[in-house]
């Protein structure tokens, strides 16, 4: 892919995030890894989204060097790289401050799987970290809220899990391309206020059936997945 390519598709996600109501002011970002090149493009620091335009995409290697932008890059960037560096499957990551996802993230709460909506995303409960230590921030604070999320994953498959939230901070998400990380981050923000809203009702309502969470996460993401439409043939 060229960078061109690489820095529209992670500006239009970027802009995707505004028009789904996940961000306001700056609090938010997406990136897109080029595996092949191995560069991330990411949204530069601070910008607003009213003025963001593809060129102000940021391009860098995988160890943060600068490789084409006259802007800095999101001050999230550090977090972004440990989970490229970590999740070989994924090619986007996506962080906001989305209201019912940081909600469970500042409480120290999983978002429970309460029924098909979220299993349809989500193969279980989207973990939350545990709280970074004082030490973690003062020695590099970007990189280890990296490092808490890839902690978490230790027995977790990130393409079966593609979202987590950040203790006292916020969630992240993440796909195969930009889209993908995007569409991920509507979901978890809607599957969040779903369960706030439902646990409010009844705070002892029972968990989603494992073979119901199963059935409706395979039927979209398993090997024999049958929603949707197959690509239809050029001819």
């Amino acid at each position: 892919m060229n960078r061109m390519k690489l820095k529209e598709q992670v500006w239009r996600a970027n802009m995707d995030l505004a028009k789904h109501n996940l961000v306001i002011l700056t609090w938010g970002n997406v990136s897109g890894c080029d595996r092949n090149e191995g560069i991330v493009a990411i949204k530069p620091s601070g910008i607003s989204y009213d003025e963001l335009m593809p060129d102000d995409i940021v391009i860098l290697d995988l160890e943060g060097n600068i490789v084409e932008g006259a802007l800095n890059p999101s001050s999230d960037t550090p977090a972004h790289l440990e989970l490229y560096k970590s999740f070989e499957e994924i090619s986007a990551v996506t962080h906001t401050h989305s209201e019912y996802a940081t909600i469970f993230a500042q409480a120290g709460r999983e978002i429970p799987c309460l029924g098909t909506t979220h299993a349809d995303y989500f193969h279980g409960p989207v973990p939350v970290t545990r709280q970074i230590l004082k030490k973690e921030v003062e020695e590099d604070y970007e990189v280890n809220t990296g490092r808490v999320i890839i902690e978490r994953f230790s027995e977790l498959n990130p393409l079966e899990m593609p979202a987590v939230l950040v203790a006292g901070h916020g969630p992240f998400t993440w796909g195969r391309t930009p889209d993908e990380a995007v569409k991920n981050s509507v979901a978890l923000e809607k599957v969040a206020k779903m369960a706030w809203g439902t646990l409010l009702l009844n705070r002892e309502c029972e968990r989603i059936p494992g073979y119901l969470l199963k059935k409706h996460h395979q039927r979209r993401h398993g090997p024999d997945a049958y929603y949707g439409q197959k690509k239809r043939s050029k001819e």
